[in-house]
């Protein structure tokens, strides 16, 4: 007699099924699918939410929670049955016909966002946001009465258990506390030395033809996943099939091959998850900050390294010719080079805290009922030029409209950003101490050791431990948002 364990096992891996589909179709309608067919795959994968969602709220599943819990199960079959208890709870509170709503809104929004930001249409946006914001508020408020935390907390969890608002705010205000008289510092000091910028057009034929050699450097199984283009770049699909993207610009080759890189480190996670319990919670990344630390530690702790601007710097050379900006002075400054700018995905790892904090504080209060949609605009513009100096008042395009994120109600993603940068730096800093030479290995291209490294610490346990010990394990502390600040005085002062 098949036992309640092996049930929830098979439900997960029927579900597991489900997600591959809605993840590869996700993936076409961002990169591939024409316009006119975007009112049609949003019906189908609404459809296929709720049918998702049925699976893992069926009454028996309850049953079957209960029941396994007095069974015999090793240690990591417990962590599973944990995860799947709690993926449960998340799930069964909230009506059928209220996630296919949310879906379908969700996806309406995120398609009309294509057109309506680079047109600037604040106007138009807000049709198909304020319906999103409603369903978001909703789900916070259904969430919040049946977990007693606050409506943003419920939404926060979804994306970082066991966060809280309260501890990010602690977080924040330290970051607040040092990094404009850094930031102030940092751009000082570079105010004294000339940088020339690379000189365009970069075919960007060339600049793919570059993305594809740097990704084969940083261990990216191309017999498990591809590159493609996007509006906003993403890492999508599944581990057997890890879909990436970039976007290309002429005048602008970095932007696309940092973006490669970030999002290779995301994949590099995917595809190295325990083969063993593909299908299951415990295979899956364990937090979106601890997936963003994956990210940023390939895109800010490895590629805006000396050794390896020094490593990358002939692949440049030889994709685009040699040019003065390229000599090996400029080229890492060119890569160093610490800016106030608009745009989030862009921005340099120092002035990048301040884009997520405004993120978050307007996102929180939009969440909570403190704001409405409509003072969005202000409010950022407000920020920008406290925070960065910048203001984007009427500039929607390059303002509150820039990010896909919230456009299909993912409030609470933003603050996972700056937590993955934290335990990035953390994390680089621990593989540091474990290999000695690595400045060295990674001169010569060879990040085996490293790679190594993150294999044994983080990419194997999936979601085996929570955060807090997942970290401690691999760094010996929890997070510690001294290595942050450190390892951005050091890069940039000296």
């Amino acid at each position: 007699m098949t036992n309640a364990y092996q049930h929830l096992r098979d439900t997960l891996t029927r579900l597991s099924r489900f997600s591959h589909l809605s993840a590869i179709t996700g993936w076409d309608m961002q990169t591939q699918m024409p316009a006119g067919g975007s009112q049609a795959r949003a019906e189908a994968l609404a459809e296929l939410s709720v049918l998702m969602h049925q699976t893992l709220t069926a009454p028996q599943v309850a049953d079957w929670i209960e029941q396994a819990k007095s069974e015999d199960l090793n240690a990591e079959q417990q962590a599973n049955l944990a995860e799947i208890a709690r993926r449960y709870q998340q799930a069964v509170i909230l009506p059928e016909k209220f996630v296919s709503a949310k879906s379908l809104a969700g996806m309406q929004c995120e398609h009309a966002w294509r057109t309506q930001r680079p047109n600037n249409d604040w106007d138009g946006f807000v049709k198909n946001f304020a319906p999103v914001v409603e369903l978001s508020r909703e789900e916070a408020q259904i969430r919040a009465e049946k977990t007693n935390v606050s409506r943003y907390d419920a939404l926060l969890d979804l994306y970082e258990p066991g966060m809280t608002s309260a501890r990010l705010d602690t977080i924040f205000a330290d970051v607040k506390s040092w990094l404009p008289d850094l930031l102030k510092n940092i751009v000082e000091k570079q105010k004294t030395e000339s940088t020339l910028a690379a000189q365009g057009p970069f075919a960007i034929d060339k600049q793919r033809a570059l993305g594809l050699e740097i990704m084969q450097v940083l261990g990216f199984d191309f017999n498990h996943g591809r590159l493609d283009v996007s509006a906003h770049p993403f890492c999508g699909g599944v581990p057997e099939d890890v879909r990436i993207t970039t976007r290309y610009t002429e005048d602008d080759f970095l932007s696309a091959l940092l973006g490669i890189v970030h999002e290779t480190g995301h994949a590099r996670y995917e595809q190295n998850l325990p083969k063993q319990w593909a299908g299951q919670p415990i295979g899956e990344a364990r937090s979106t900050a601890i997936h963003e630390s994956q990210s940023l530690f390939f895109e800010m702790q490895l590629a805006r390294s000396e050794p390896f601007l020094t490593f990358l710097r002939p692949y440049v050379q030889k994709a685009f010719s040699d040019q003065p900006a390229f000599e090996q002075g400029n080229f890492l400054r060119m890569n160093q080079r610490v800016e106030a700018g608009f745009i989030r995905i862009d921005a340099d790892e120092v002035s990048y805290p301040a884009h997520v904090i405004l993120r978050y504080e307007i996102e929180r209060a939009l969440i909570e009922g403190e704001i409405e949609v409509q003072h969005i605009p202000e409010l950022w513009s407000e920020k920008m030029q406290s925070y960065l100096g910048l203001n984007t008042q009427g500039n929607f395009r390059d303002g509150c409209m820039q990010d896909i994120h919230w456009t299909d109600g993912a409030f609470g993603y933003f603050p996972t950003y700056t937590l993955g940068a934290m335990y990035a730096a953390q994390l680089f800093a621990s593989a540091r101490t474990a290999l000695p030479d690595l400045d060295q290995q990674i001169l010569r291209g060879d990040l085996s050791a490293l790679s190594g490294w993150l294999r044994q610490n983080i990419w194997q346990h999936g979601s085996r431990f929570d955060t807090d010990t997942l970290i401690q394990n691999a760094s010996g502390e929890t997070l510690n948002p001294s290595f942050f600040r450190r390892h951005l005085e050091q890069r940039y002062l000296g």
